[in-house]
């Protein structure tokens, strides 16, 4: 026998005038009653479906608990009519255009999907759906997928068309070139002064509408839609914002596959797309899942982390993908830049994900890290094996600057620039030297070769050893290239030059200077002054034998032939000076000036005093101009061309 299911008469108390055969005046009095209805409906006791000890096997495993004493009142089919009429309205073409704005009807129409999910939640769980109540409860599931599934279009909506846009000129002093688009709000933008304060792009009022939907959604039993849609929506506007700053997905296969020149343009790219996400959008969708969805905090958590976690991970595959690409000494300054922003980064990631999201991000963050940092340490130790391998046996013409001297010391300086940040690299990620290599940290503590410059120094960092190991590597090299010379002075000018170029590249940075040390800086001053002694003697104190004064004085008279044969010597040997000298190259100016200087401050008194004690000697006329064929201030505009690498023929000029 079917039970009747009847509420009390005391727990029900509809609208005077109404009863179940009365029909309502107006959507407004049937959502009252309704209301009513469910506010009664939900302090009404269960019971088990088909109760008392009846039930089989079968009924058990759809056991269900049932409100008792329930009587459908009449005005609910005339509620449903005003339902299907008014979303009819909300579903025309018009309503879904974009761009929709939250309007006043937003909490009517709202309030309508809270009551229609309630009705089917309470009444589907009251009676069986085969029972007299199975058309209605099916009416109103029907009814409850439509307005779910119009709602749903509109979080949508509202999802994909609240996006911030970005200034022009804002835009164009970011990105270069691109065309207007929709953006994330960028970390100091002047046209958005506190961007912190903002949500990614959403008025208020409409983040206010996005919460409700979403509650409504889940409250509704459509979690799952409403999760997938703010997924792929906001999915889709990082990956927009992303490219909109440059960085295109890029697989490891083809980072592999890319010329160094096509690379290195990318790695720009990828360093800001990884500070905007760490700085601006994570913060900001953080912001956005937990506001839309603030009564669920887990889902809020979860949605966040599943958005987010492959971007960061897409970002760090591009980074390990670099470290393991092909070694080359060019590499290294992109590959610190991409270490710090690894390292400066990972934490304003790391407090924005639940714990076991960050822990495990976090370990991915830092494997990659090591990666690039092994591989920087690399690429600075294989300048070891550059400076080595360059065993050319042909000398730089002019004893100029050498190519290797030029590469290795601005490749120094560079690295210089970057100080702090490799003094942590060889610090953090020195592996022991394989015996077989020499392209690892050697003196790990400091010490040998190192120690000959900075040997005070007992905590010498791993780094400044391996710039004192190359420093003392192209010291060696350079020394054998000298050696090429066959003209010793050439030899002291090469030497003098590169030695200089060194010492200038040193003292004119600051970073570079504090790893060498006031000690490299003195020894290497030192050496600089005994070159220019060995240079002088064994061009100028040769050429001043000429005018010594032994041997031309006999019994107290001046040995004419004698005489004669010195000037004849001077001449020559200054004429053969000057035209092979004058070839010879000094670019550093200060340097030049100073050996023109001593030159001059030797040869010209010498020749002058030569001059005035024995030209008297020689007949006035055709033996003067034979034999004196250079005057005091000659001498020193001929030394004044000296190291200019051009050289001139005196007998030309002349």
């Amino acid at each position: 026998m079917e039970k009747n299911h009847h509420l009390p008469e005391k727990s029900f108390s509809f609208r005077k005038g109404i009863d179940d055969d009365e029909e309502t005046n107006s959507a407004a009095d049937a959502s009252e009653d309704i209301d009513r209805f469910l506010s009664n409906l939900s302090s009404v006791p269960k019971q088990d479906k088909e109760g008392g000890d009846d039930h089989n096997e079968e009924q058990d495993k759809e056991h269900v608990p049932v409100v008792t004493g329930v009587e459908i009142p009449g005005c609910l089919e005339k509620y449903l009519d005003f339902v299907e009429e008014e979303f009819s309205k909300h579903e025309t073409p018009e309503s879904k255009v974009k761009g929709y704005q939250p309007t006043e009807d937003d909490a009517t129409y709202l309030k309508s999907v809270e009551r229609i999910s309630k009705l089917y939640s309470n009444l589907s769980g009251a009676f069986k759906l085969d029972s007299d109540q199975g058309p209605l409860i099916n009416r109103i599931g029907r009814i409850q997928q439509r307005v779910m599934s119009y709602i749903e279009d509109e979080f949508r909506n509202l999802l994909e068309d609240s996006k911030v846009v970005i200034e022009p000129d804002h835009q164009k002093q970011d990105h270069q070139g691109s065309s207007d688009h929709c953006e994330l709000p960028q970390s100091g933008d002047q046209s958005n002064p506190n961007p912190e304060n903002d949500f990614p792009g959403y008025p208020q009022e409409v983040l206010t509408l996005l919460t409700k939907i979403a509650k409504e959604m889940i409250s509704g039993g459509f979690e799952s839609e409403c999760c997938e849609v703010y997924m792929i929506t906001r999915r889709n506007v990082i990956e927009e914002s992303l490219k909109q700053i440059g960085f295109e997905k890029i697989s490891i296969d083809d980072v592999h596959k890319m010329h160094w020149e096509s690379l290195e343009r990318e790695i720009p790219s990828w360093i800001k797309a990884f500070k905007q996400c760490a700085r601006v959008y994570f913060p900001g969708e953080r912001k956005l899942v937990d506001a839309i969805f603030s009564g669920f905090p887990s889902l809020s958590d979860s949605l966040f982390s599943n958005l987010t976690r492959g971007v960061v991970i897409q970002l760090l595959n591009f980074a390990e993908a670099v470290a393991i690409s092909k070694r080359s000494q060019e590499k290294l300054f992109k590959f610190l830049d991409i270490y710090e922003t690894l390292r400066d980064d990972l934490p304003a990631i790391d407090s924005l994900f639940p714990e076991e999201c960050a822990n495990e991000l976090r370990a991915e963050t830092t494997t990659a890290r090591c990666r690039i940092g092994e591989t920087a340490i690399c690429i600075f130790c294989d300048l070891e094996n550059s400076i080595k391998s360059d065993t050319s046996k042909t000398p730089v013409p002019g004893g100029a600057v050498h190519p290797l001297t030029r590469y290795t010391m601005n490749y120094l300086k560079l690295t210089c620039e970057y100080k702090d940040t490799v003094e942590q690299v060889f610090k953090d990620h020195s592996k022991i030297e394989r015996a077989d290599s020499t392209s690892r940290p050697r003196n790990y503590e400091g010490g040998g070769d190192s120690q000959n410059y900075n040997n005070n120094d007992e905590n010498q960092s791993p780094f400044a050893a391996q710039l004192m190991r190359v420093m003392a590597l192209l010291d060696a090299n350079l020394e054998a290239k000298s050696k090429l010379y066959k003209d010793i002075s050439l030899s002291c000018i090469f030497m003098m030059n590169n030695g200089r170029y060194m010492l200038q590249k040193i003292k004119g940075s600051a970073e570079i200077h504090q790893v060498m040390g006031d000690t490299w800086c003195r020894k290497r001053s030192s050496d600089l002054r005994n070159y220019h002694k060995n240079y002088q003697r064994e061009t100028w104190t040769k050429l001043l034998g000429c005018l010594n004064h032994e041997g031309l004085m006999v019994n107290g008279k001046v040995v004419k032939p004698v005489l004669k044969e010195r000037f004849k010597s001077f001449n020559a040997m200054f004429d053969e000076i000057h035209r092979t000298q004058g070839a010879w190259v000094v670019s550093d100016e200060q340097l030049q000036s100073e050996l023109r200087v001593s030159i001059s401050a030797v040869v010209i008194p010498a020749y002058r005093s030569f001059m005035g004690r024995f030209s008297q000697y020689l007949d006035p006329g055709r033996q003067t101009e034979k034999y004196i064929k250079f005057q005091s201030e000659d001498i020193e505009t001929y030394i004044d061309e000296l190291f200019d690498g051009n050289p001139t023929s005196m007998a030309r000029r002349r």
